[in-house]
């Protein structure tokens, strides 16, 4: 998978609008019953407005014709009724689509993200957060008003365009093909603009994606900013990033605002055609002021829903693109997930094996990096491995297939003899404990943080876990003790009080297999000797794999794996490497050379 950051444009995607829109309004089937009763609605209100201009031309060549007085007051009171219930019934319609479409706008935003969680790390790995964020939050709310317009402008507005037409031929062919004579003309403008405008919003897509991105970056790295004094570097990257959204944009309007000038040229000129043709066909026996009046009412009810129509479809070119984006992200099939036959894995002894294991970042790109090749190793229950090695050399990387973070390329990893790849993914998880050198904490109180690690756990369990790891004594010291809310990030707490915040949530699960990643890399000397002790007591007992470049913290470590060249170069217990003198050796005493 190929990466992208928020200098280059994501990759188009191709697809047909119809298809696109009927994905989109597949949706709705949930709520039938809701746009049944809409469209019920709809077609009194536009019966409605069919029948305005019969009244008005009723009015004129009835009534005010033979100075009926009693009779124009009596059309006068049925028209102010039946145009009453309309307000009314317009009114309920847009409040039933608004609740409609935003219940859609949920569902899709659940959906984007339940299956956003389901893809690997390589998928997080191709692209910044900020264009992830991008299509949960601003692609899924650019489609409200495609939603609620495809009901309530596209449905009434046509069936108006058809009614209208029909009483028009109806009454005279001669008008109406007189008032309708620009229309060839319409759809060729419309169809031209379409096409440019189309293109032109889905590169605005991309550029406001791409500031997203490098918004969200900035702001997660500020620190380093400021202190490197770049903020006039990162100014101007943003400058240069705002104008090419504001020109992509402008670019786009451009277009987008050619519809609403087309179908006034066409309606201006159809409405001169049918007077020139109209009046000059007052006073024969078929056409009365009354019905010319009537047709210029029926002509405005013609080309203002072709105005509703044409800006229905821009909003469906501009916002399009958003809908890609979406199905695009739900498309995109998980690397790693539940075979049909995966089974839930029962409770873990512990035992772990690395069979003839190769794997490679990327395969089959131009950014393909080969990390382990031909990986081959046993772990009896209850042993502690440590990984050490140079960086890159791919330590990281055999825990990270362990746990299915990522997916080997061939051959097998085994767990009590059950391979992982035939086992459902949370049953393997859930009795795996992970501990990184990133440590990430939510906002949020102390003991939610740490109940992160067993959603169900106890007020004891979580002290117990806390104890464990010499975490207890700080969070008792704080104002709220574990009630103690914390800010995003952990803003407040030093970077040792949030590892061990970390360490207590990855201890309250009590999990059959530990994963430490340079968990102790940011805790000082002080602060990680009184941690020493918690972690030996949880690495008791349940295999464990440790990674640390501090080799002081892995003496006790039942085998240790130097990892380097793509696999295990050496390996044995920390006494015996050092008699070797190989790569261990070298490994340590440039670490103690100095001491």
């Amino acid at each position: 998978m190929s990466v992208n950051s928020f200098r280059d444009d994501e990759a188009t995607v191709s697809s047909r609008k119809l298809r696109t829109c009927l994905r989109l309004f597949s949706y709705m089937k949930s709520y039938k019953w809701s746009v049944l009763g809409v469209l019920a609605i709809m077609t009194v209100t536009v019966f409605i407005s069919l029948i305005n201009p019969l009244i008005i031309e009723r009015a004129i060549d009835l009534h005010i014709k033979n100075k009926n007085l009693q009779g124009l007051l009596q059309l006068g009171a049925f028209a102010i009724i039946i145009n009453i219930i309309f307000i009314i019934l317009v009114k309920i319609r847009m409040y039933v689509m608004a609740k409609v479409s935003n219940h859609i706008l949920l569902e899709i935003r659940q959906e984007l993200y339940v299956h956003i969680q389901s893809l690997s790390f390589q998928f997080f790995d191709s692209r910044p957060t900020g264009k992830i964020l991008a299509r949960i939050i601003g692609d899924v709310n650019s489609l409200k008003d495609v939603l609620v317009n495809s009901v309530t402008t596209l449905i009434p507005d046509f069936v108006t365009i058809c009614g209208v037409v029909v009483i028009m031929f109806m009454k005279d062919a001669r008008l109406a093909a007189a008032s309708l004579s620009s229309i060839p003309l319409m759809t060729i403008g419309v169809f031209v603009v379409q096409k440019i405008s189309h293109k032109r919003w889905q590169v605005f897509r991309k550029k406001s994606s791409n500031l997203n991105a490098y918004v969200h970056e900035d702001l997660s790295g500020m620190a380093v900013i400021q202190s490197f004094t770049a903020e006039k570097e990162t100014y101007e990257t943003f400058c240069q990033l705002t104008d090419e959204h504001r020109k992509s944009f402008i670019g786009a309007v451009v277009y987008a605002d050619m519809f609403g000038a087309i179908v006034d040229f066409c309606w201006g000129l159809g409405t001169m055609v049918l007077f020139l043709v109209g009046v000059g066909m007052i006073g024969s026996q078929s056409v009365s002021v009354g019905i010319l009046v009537a047709f210029g009412t029926y002509i405005s009810m013609f080309w203002s829903p072709v105005m509703n129509l044409s800006n229905f479809y821009n909003q469906l070119v501009t916002n399009i693109s958003g809908a890609e984006r979406i199905f695009e992200i739900l498309d995109t099939k998980p690397d790693i997930e539940n075979t049909k036959e995966a089974f839930v894995l029962p409770e873990l002894k512990g035992a772990v094996d690395f069979q003839d294991v190769s794997f490679t970042y990327d395969e089959g790109t131009n950014a393909e990096t080969k990390v382990l090749e031909h990986v081959s190793f046993h772990v009896n229950p209850g042993e502690t491995i440590a990984l050490v090695g140079p960086t890159g050399a791919g330590k990281t990387t055999i825990v990270n297939l362990l746990s299915r973070f990522y997916e080997i390329q061939n051959r097998t990893i085994l767990v009590d003899q059950y391979d992982i790849k035939k086992v459902a993914l949370e049953s393997l998880r859930s009795q795996m404990g992970i501990m990184t050198q990133e440590n990430f904490i939510f906002s949020g109180t102390i003991r939610e943080n740490i109940a992160y690690g067993k959603l169900d756990a106890t007020d004891e369990e979580i002290i117990e876990a806390a104890k464990a790891v010499n975490a207890h004594d700080f969070i008792m010291q704080m104002e709220q003790g574990y009630d103690t809310i914390l800010k995003e990030k952990g803003a407040g707490l030093s970077i040792g009080q949030r590892q061990l915040i970390a360490f207590a949530r990855t201890m309250v699960s009590m999990p059959k297999i530990l994963i430490l990643d340079e968990a102790t890399s940011s805790i000082d000397t002080q602060t990680e000797l009184l941690v020493q002790k918690g972690i030996e007591a949880l690495l008791k007992g349940r295999t464990s794999f440790v990674i640390a470049h501090r080799l002081s913290t892995i003496e006790k470590a039942d085998k240790i794996f130097v990892i380097d060249k793509g696999g295990i170069i050496e390996q044995g217990t920390a006494k015996e490497l050092l008699q070797k003198k190989g790569q261990y050796y070298k490994l340590y005493m440039a670490q103690f050379k100095n001491l």
